[in-house]
């Protein structure tokens, strides 16, 4: 059982000690209490650690001996707090965050894909307004099961009807956990089985992943190619010639392809980190044919228009070409990546170069491909060639 330094029964029973007992305040930021020898009270300690250095820094903060010992944790509280913020800035005071929506904001800062799902689902909730010192386990639970309720749109098209589905638990899954990452970063774990455990709301649906099971061999993606729309072609050969989100080649730049090394530099995506991925013969030849004349600003897979590709704007060549190549119901953008994924970890390649090419983690990865059977191969890029 976890150590409550707020009690004074607590801290009265604890033994005498040189290392200070701590408590977790916030991640990187803990509260220390060391017991008198003698009679009198003990004195508290704030610990934060300082990112810059890589290593936690220490101050002392006295016994808070003039106020009553029901009070002296709270006050002791707020000091650390202040002292980790003042670590985290490198000694300057930052903003305060206060509400669900600053903090969520402060988070999304360096994560893309953060900024989207808040907007959609945080914002313009009523937990957005709860102050972070007054967050319960029912505003949690009840933001879960408006997430829960509503529904997932389909088309988001800004003329006609507009065609929905059931939120799938996955997707559920994956909106739970941005918001616990962002108040995990301001707000301490509560009191399990209480109502200040405001994480216990957040707990993921289990067994929700569906094992991605509609595969596309290469002779169906030829057919996809084949009837394509000649304006979606060179977007939809990038997906079959790496395992890349849709969304990331949308946002591929004609300066992030370097003719010299035949390597890609990818920086829009998922985890918000910029990654190059040394390409095949065949996959440098169709960039370099995508880029030829284009400023280094341009998108380097266009539309017609010179605009970039959009979700809204890739689905429907690839649904109706599917169609006509007579491919499985279902298949979609993201199914071209997770064929180029199958056929990287059955050409052998190791899951966390996989890994790390696709822009997922190596358990994901297991997860998903783990069962494929696994054949040597000296350039499994190069075999997604068509």
């Amino acid at each position: 059982m976890a150590l409550d330094l707020s009690k004074v029964k607590e801290r009265e029973a604890l033994r005498s000690q040189r290392e200070p007992y701590w408590q977790r305040i916030r991640p990187g930021c803990f509260l220390g209490y060391r017991p008198s020898a003698r009679e009198g009270a003990g004195t508290w300690i704030a610990r934060a650690y300082d990112e810059d250095q890589r290593r936690y820094s220490l101050k002392a903060l006295g016994d808070f001996g003039t106020l009553p010992g029901k009070d002296r944790f709270a006050e002791a509280k707020k000091e650390a707090e202040a002292f980790a913020v003042l670590v985290d800035s490198g000694g300057q005071t930052e903003e305060k965050v206060e509400t669900v929506e600053e903090a969520c904001r402060k988070y999304a800062e360096t994560r893309p894909d953060a900024s989207g799902r808040f907007r959609r689902n945080v914002y313009s909730d009523p937990i957005a307004k709860v102050k972070l010192a007054k967050l319960r386990r029912h505003h949690v639970k009840a933001w879960r099961q408006r997430l829960e309720n509503k529904p997932a749109l389909v088309t988001r098209r800004k003329k006609g009807p507009q065609i929905t589905r059931t939120r799938a638990p996955s997707s559920i899954n994956r909106d739970m956990a941005m918001l616990r990452a962002a108040l995990n970063k301001f707000l301490a774990p509560g009191t399990p089985d209480t109502e200040a455990a405001w994480q216990e709301a957040l707990k993921a649906i289990r067994n929700a992943d569906r094992q991605r099971t509609l595969y596309l061999d290469r002779g169906q993606r030829r057919a996809l190619l084949k009837e394509i729309d000649p304006e979606a072609e060179p977007f939809v050969r990038t997906l079959c010639l790496l395992p890349l989100r849709p969304g990331a080649v949308a946002g591929l730049c004609a300066r992030d392809f370097d003719k010299r090394t035949s390597e890609l530099s990818i920086g829009k995506d998922k985890s918000g980190r910029p990654r190059r991925v040394l390409l095949s013969a065949a996959a440098a030849k169709h960039f370099d044919k995508q880029a030829k004349g284009k400023p280094g600003d341009a998108p380097l897979l266009a539309r017609a228009n010179g605009k970039a590709w959009d979700k809204e704007t890739w689905k429907r060549p690839i649904a109706e070409a599917a169609t006509k190549a007579k491919l499985p119901a279902g298949a979609t953008a993201y199914t071209l990546r997770h064929s180029t994924i199958t056929d990287l970890v059955n050409n052998g390649l190791p899951l966390l170069t996989v890994a790390q090419i696709s822009d997922t983690s190596a358990e994901m990865i297991e997860r998903h491909y783990g069962h494929l059977t696994q054949h040597a191969a000296a350039e499994a890029l190069a075999g997604l060639a068509l």
